[in-house]
């Protein structure tokens, strides 16, 4: 295995729904993104071997191998392949560590890792359309080994299994404004955001040829802990989840520039951090958002390393209950975990979310000056996806 490091991550700005991005297409979007690596870097883009992005609505402007569109729309080489992959809400950091093994390998030189989501315009449900009747995603011979639950029904059920209350969820929900607050007001993002020039459109929809420019996450709420016990919870009736401890409906896009420390060093290009190990791995489909767990303990066992090494944490917000159920098995320092807050108060653009957190995590090490980082995510089907880094 040969050691491969990042160059370059950035991500877009986290638009809300129906926010400043959802005028936008959403290969424009990580178009930007994976342009943005090379106008920053001054690396030709006719250096990478492959290109591997994430997207889990691949419907409408998302279908096709948007990766790929998205790379031609940007104005990059036609010669450089991409392809697009699906592991649900960790699509893009799958797509990452992908992207990563195919240098580690010898595959290629130089990777890019990256992903999207517009969940304005490709919302839930979006791949499962009533008409015309295309199927249900799982048939009668899963339900002879599973019962078939919701994201919010998952989260429910760790919070039951983990003993996880209301207060505590809604105390991690302003928590996490809290922090993404304080890392605007301290520029804490000001070295990963790509702005994005979004077109403006008429009454009717089209384009007027204008663009309005949208360079901050858009998600943050003031909010107050008596605010947040007064929301109806989501998940069940008297559930422990509201909108106010659950992640956000969002539009982004990440990338992530990666390739051999020799190839870095002929590019004369300073990396920003190396790769140290990846993981994918499978957990209960019925708890179905448990696989942060695993995946944590994996790449601590296998690099010999414990929780306490760790200097940085993103682990997405799915839910409060996810971070909770993860802090009560792995023990971590819960002030490195999510410093500048995370999808509670930014926002979860599914397909997106793994490149962006990746990219926080990166540039949290620079800002910090700290060694280890790590990204885990959980997926639906039950997935948990996992990277290690290292900041040089």
């Amino acid at each position: 295995m040969r050691d491969v490091v990042i160059v370059e991550a950035v991500r877009t700005p986290v638009g809300r729904r129906g926010g400043g991005l959802s005028t936008s297409h959403s290969v424009d979007v990580l178009g930007t993104v994976q342009k943005a690596l090379f106008d920053r870097t001054g690396v030709d883009p006719g250096e990478i071997g492959q290109v591997v992005g994430g997207c889990v609505g691949q419907v409408g402007m998302q279908t096709m191998n948007v990766t790929r569109t998205a790379w031609l729309t940007a104005g990059l080489p036609i010669e450089v392949p991409a392809t697009t992959v699906d592991a649900q809400c960790g699509s893009s950091q799958q797509a990452t560590n992908l992207a990563y093994a195919l240098v580690a390998s010898g595959t290629v030189d130089a990777s890019v890792g990256c992903g999207v989501e517009l969940m304005s315009r490709v919302g839930f449900g979006a791949t499962i359309p009533k008409e015309p009747d295309s199927g249900a995603p799982v048939n009668r011979n899963y339900f002879a080994h599973f019962e078939m639950t919701s994201q919010f029904e998952g989260s429910e059920r760790i919070a039951d299994h983990w003993e996880i209350t209301r207060e505590e969820c809604d105390t991690f929900g302003k928590l996490s404004q809290d922090r993404a607050a304080r890392a605007w007001t301290e520029d804490r993002f000001a070295t990963q955001i790509v702005p994005v020039d979004a077109p403006v459109l008429d009454e009717a929809g089209k384009p007027t040829g204008e663009t309005h420019r949208v360079d901050r996450d858009e998600g943050l709420r003031e909010t107050t802990l008596e605010a947040l016990a007064g929301l109806k919870p989501s998940g069940r009736e008297n559930g422990v989840h509201t909108a106010g401890s659950s992640s956000q409906i969002s539009d982004g896009a990440g990338a992530v520039l990666m390739m051999t420390a020799e190839k870095a060093e002929e590019l004369g290009v300073e990396p920003l951090a190396r790769i140290v190990d990846s993981c994918l791995v499978g957990s209960d489909p019925e708890f179905m958002l448990t696989g942060p767990i695993f995946a944590t303990r994996k790449l601590l066992e296998e690099n010999s390393m414990s929780i306490s090494d760790i200097d940085v944490v993103e682990i997405n917000e799915a839910f409060a209950s996810v971070v909770l159920a993860w802090e009560k098995e792995v023990h971590p320092d819960m002030e490195r975990v999510n410093p500048n807050g995370g999808a509670i108060a930014l926002g979860h653009p599914l397909g997106g979310t793994g490149a962006i957190l990746t990219t926080k995590a990166v540039h949290e090490l620079q800002r910090t000056d700290t060694e280890h980082a790590l990204v885990t995510m959980c997926c639906g089907g039950g997935l948990g996806t996992g990277t290690l880094l290292q900041r040089l």
